[in-house]
């Protein structure tokens, strides 16, 4: 093949692989959803791409999102790390922000990443406002560095207090330990987080060298894996900020890769929506362990400066805002000690998966009550793992678990188990939408991920949204997000300045510079743009307070004014707060710089129904499903032979390849021009 003409996205969650091709000759796209292999996700990777692309030398661009570095967060995985601090600072990391993990208890516990031992002290200094008081001391680094090879750690993280005002000594002592160190693995906390705030600083910068072995070594087998196929293309890494990067660059920055796949999901759902003209959405990613929510406004995705990938584990870099709660199709149903029904957090995940799937799991989960129910077909288990689903089984397991503990009827214990998930889950959507000011009946839900269009209707119902926008492959969706997401990289500088003390011409040209600096890594890319937007951001606050107001400001050819800075501190604080603080001091904390090389845009007609067929031609049969108490005799309907404008009246099943939909009774569903089945109550408009 001579030349490559796909582009494919690739998203590898904690129960299966999906992936979503583009070819750009023929404008047609492909999709495959595939269990993701424990141990290497590389190999369900490949597996997947190889049932679409059988040539590997016909890919352009392979686009990733990865659970790798999340899940070695998460389960603890990463490599023994070891931290060089300055004398007196060994601490920051266990001491955090005096908080506890949970906010009334009155106990809690914290193990760091790095243990107390692997932390060692070097006698050097620098104050707050960047004067040297005490020179490091070269042979003193490369001693402790010595040391902690030698007590096997794999990575080494740089830590000195005060680096964001001047990283000179920091930056010798890492040139020291990598002089002497036996890897690659070297983080300099300074270049990772070049920002006011120890705790922050340290967190992220550990995490980052926590992660670097193991990410690299995944990408290392990848890389290998898809040469052997063939593929001479470009690999690119979705990020946390939802942009992409360069696999390279993830080596060196894996922290980014926290929450990626989520954050593509997100990007894809805005994308969407945009194309079917709606601005306003909240996301809905339920698989098989999580389901993630987040809320886009005014057609865009709220970013956050900092996130909690689990208690204690701070990481401060650019992150769509996501809220995650325990509750997907793995999720498992229990009593506890005080006879309440329970769902999740714990999870079957996809080994051993839900009890109908038969693989030793006996307790029942969220997707063994949706079989008992009927709303999912047993002989048609998505994802290719199985060729049929115990519907006998699961109805076993919520029987001796839920509706004999409970004095309930199976078919009564499963809806409960349903019910108090969607109530988790529309929990989730009022933390996003209406405690942050939003109404939700002005947006509509985007359920994706294998179970999401399951419970769309019901959270329609339980939240009062608008409405629910399916997409046409909403098990893929994440892998979708994957190619459309722009190239994206974030710098940040502490600045610490009162404005009436600022060089605001200075601080103009300095943002500018790192802002060439950023767009340079982008040129060395092989991804063509179609333009590359600069971002320009300060933190900033009055004089006496702790939180910050994030700023947007334009450069133009004239430079940065500090009048111009005032005007735009004024307007974002007065949105944020309502009013403003007349006579007290502004102060400039940070500046945030964002490069954002926009990719092609795909358009979003490659997923209109052609040759479709009206919705009385699409069913497939009927079954009985039980919803708010009783059994109703519904049609099933094949989703992807829907004509445009089909309509179709709840209660009713729409089954597609790679996910299920059910339309509750008391709403309808019509399929839009870009193949999007719009659900909401009937008889709204």
């Amino acid at each position: 093949m001579k030349n490559p003409i796909y582009v494919v996205g690739v998203d590898v969650g904690g129960t299966f692989t999906d992936i979503f091709v583009l070819d750009e000759a023929a404008g047609t796209v492909a999709t495959v959803k595939v269990p993701s292999t424990r141990g290497d996700q590389s190999r369900g990777f490949v597996q997947g791409i190889r049932q679409r692309v059988a040539d590997f030398a016909g890919i352009a661009t392979i686009v990733h999102g990865t659970t790798v570095g999340t899940n070695a967060l998460l389960e603890r995985k990463g490599a023994r790390t070891g931290i060089i601090t300055t004398e007196g600072f060994r601490d920051v990391l266990e001491m955090r922000r005096r908080d506890r993990p949970t906010t009334w208890g009155l106990k809690g516990s914290f193990t760091p990443v790095v243990e107390r031992t692997d932390r060692l002290e070097v006698s050097e200094r620098v104050l707050a406002d960047g004067s040297v008081l005490k020179v490091v001391d070269e042979e003193e680094v490369r001693t402790q560095a010595r040391a902690l090879a030698e007590r096997g750690c794999e990575a080494a993280c740089v830590f000195f207090i005060n680096g964001y005002a001047n990283n000179d000594n920091e930056r010798r002592a890492v040139e020291a330990v990598r002089s002497v160190w036996p890897n690659t693995f070297v983080t300099s906390a300074t270049e990772i987080l070049p920002e006011i705030r120890e705790f922050e600083r340290v967190s992220t910068a550990t995490l980052n060298a926590y992660l670097q072995p193991v990410v690299s070594s995944y990408l290392e087998r990848l890389e290998t894996a898809l040469g052997e196929g063939g593929f001479a293309g470009e690999l690119l890494i979705v990020q946390s900020n939802g942009g992409v990067m360069s696999a390279e660059t993830a080596r060196r920055y894996p922290v980014r890769t926290a929450l990626s796949g989520p954050a593509a999901g997100v990007i894809a759902a805005t994308a969407i929506a945009r194309a079917a003209g709606l601005d306003n959405i909240i996301t809905c990613d339920m698989g098989g362990t999580s389901f993630d929510v987040s809320l886009v406004a005014d057609g865009k995705a709220a970013l956050a400066a900092q996130t909690a990938i689990d208690f204690g584990m701070v990481v401060r870099t650019p992150m769509i805002e996501i809220t995650t709660i325990g509750a997907g199709g793995g999720s498992i149903a229990s009593i506890d000690k005080s006879g309440l029904l329970r769902v999740g957090p714990e999870s079957a995940g996809s080994d051993p998966g839900p009890v109908c799937y038969g693989l030793g799991n006996d307790r029942p989960t969220v997707t063994d009550a949706n079989l008992v129910l009927g709303r999912i077909n047993p002989d048609r288990p998505i994802g290719g793992k199985l060729d049929r689903l115990d519907v006998e089984a699961a109805r076993a397991a919520i029987e001796r678990e839920i509706a004999v503990p409970l004095g309930l009827s199976i078919e009564d214990a499963a809806e409960s188990v349903l019910r108090l998930a969607n109530a988790k889950m529309a929990g989730a959507i009022r933390l996003v939408s209406i405690e942050k000011g939003h109404d939700p009946a002005k947006f509509a839900a985007m359920p994706f991920g294998g179970g999401g269009a399951l419970h769309a209707g019901a959270l329609i119902e339980e939240v009062g949204l608008g409405s629910a926008l399916v997409p046409r492959f909403p098990g893929v969706t994440s892998a979708l997000g994957c190619v459309v997401a722009d190239m994206r990289h974030d710098r940040v500088q502490t600045v610490n300045r009162l404005l009436d003390d600022l060089d605001a011409g200075e601080l103009g040209r300095q943002m500018a510079a790192v802002a060439s600096e950023a767009e340079s890594i982008l040129e060395r890319s092989a991804t063509v743009f179609q333009q590359i937007d600069r971002l320009f951001e300060l933190d900033m606050l009055y004089l006496g307070q702790t939180h910050s107001v994030s700023v947007p400001i334009s450069i133009g050819e004239g430079g940065l004014t500090a009048a111009a800075i005032d005007a735009a501190f004024d307007t974002a604080y007065l949105e944020a707060f309502g009013r403003l603080l007349d006579g007290i001091p502004k102060r400039v904390m940070n500046f945030r710089v964002a490069v954002v090389g926009r990719r092609p845009d795909l358009d979003m007609r490659v997923f209109a129904p052609t040759g479709g067929k009206p919705a009385e031609a699409c069913r497939t049969g009927t079954r009985r499903v039980y919803a708010k108490g009783s059994y109703h005799d519904v049609f099933v309907y094949e989703r992807l032979d829907l004509a445009e404008g089909a309509s179709i009246r709840g209660p009713a099943i729409l089954e597609q390849p790679d996910t299920t939909i059910f339309v509750d009774p008391g709403l309808s569903a019509v399929v839009d021009g870009f193949g999007n089945l719009i659900m909401r109550r009937a008889g709204a408009r």
